[in-house]
């Protein structure tokens, strides 16, 4: 389980985050959504080690993360975060290899499993017929699916993904939301798109101001009430056709 207990943050002109609390169980896929600047990225944050809490904790088994050595995080965690600057020039295979660093001794060598695990990663984005060229080369989209194949490649237990449908076209969206879903793998995505977010999300958090507004299943939590004091807009929520989800209507 993955707990963030009373987590806040603030820097020295402005609070990101205030008495944030939330629990991910085993396998589910809980879905961070709210209005850009409203602390989705920052939570992530805190999780993977990137902005330590001012107060509160976050703990992943049990276990306190910033109590824990850094190579901690690369054995249980695949991250996607919002950019990655890469300035070497590796190949596509290579930026995925490396999420299989943190998994091996100092001195031990990447063997046939390693680059198995690399391929298989690759075909499951799209990628494998790009695996030889440089990722400097590649378009947004491109570049952010290799990304999640890194993420991937080291069969984390936990995956943290930070709009990681960004740079994506709607046919790669709903690819990685199905690969989500399909790995069964216990999940923290933030998603801008609440149809995303309604389909594929067990349970939805929406943040506003750095605080936790509302959790639960995608039905209690995306209602017209809760888009007109969040997001500010005028809007109905329908049953989706196909699988009864709710879907958002602008008026």
């Amino acid at each position: 389980m993955l707990v963030f207990d009373g987590v806040g943050v603030s820097v020295p002109d402005r609070v990101l985050l205030s008495g944030v609390s939330l629990e991910v169980t085993e396998n589910e896929i809980v879905g961070l959504v709210g209005p850009n600047g409203c602390g989705k990225s920052t939570l992530l944050r805190t999780a993977y080690r990137v902005r330590r809490p001012d107060v509160g904790r976050v703990t992943w088994g049990g276990r306190d993360v910033w109590r824990e050595p850094v190579s901690f995080i690369g054995r249980h965690m695949g991250v996607v975060a919002q950019s990655v600057a890469v300035e070497f020039p590796l190949t596509v295979s290579e930026i995925v290899l490396l999420g299989r660093a943190a998994g091996k001794g100092l001195f031990e060598r990447d063997d046939d499993e390693d680059h198995a695990r690399v391929t298989e990663c690759l075909r499951e984005v799209g990628m494998l017929d790009r695996r030889r060229d440089e990722f400097a080369t590649l378009s947004g989209g491109e570049r952010q699916r290799t990304l999640i194949a890194q993420a991937l490649v080291g069969e984390p237990e936990l995956l943290l993904l930070d709009e990681p449908t960004n740079h994506l076209d709607l046919h790669h969206q709903v690819d990685l939301m199905r690969l989500l879903r399909r790995r069964a793998v216990t999940t923290v995505v933030a998603l801008h798109d609440l149809g995303l977010a309604a389909r594929y999300c067990d349970r939805i958090a929406v943040m506003q101001d750095g605080r936790l507004r509302a959790v639960g299943t995608p039905h209690e939590v995306i209602t017209e009430e809760m888009l007109t004091q969040v997001y500010d807009v005028d809007a109905m929520v329908l049953d989706h056709p196909t699988d009864g989800s709710p879907m958002v209507v602008l008026r």
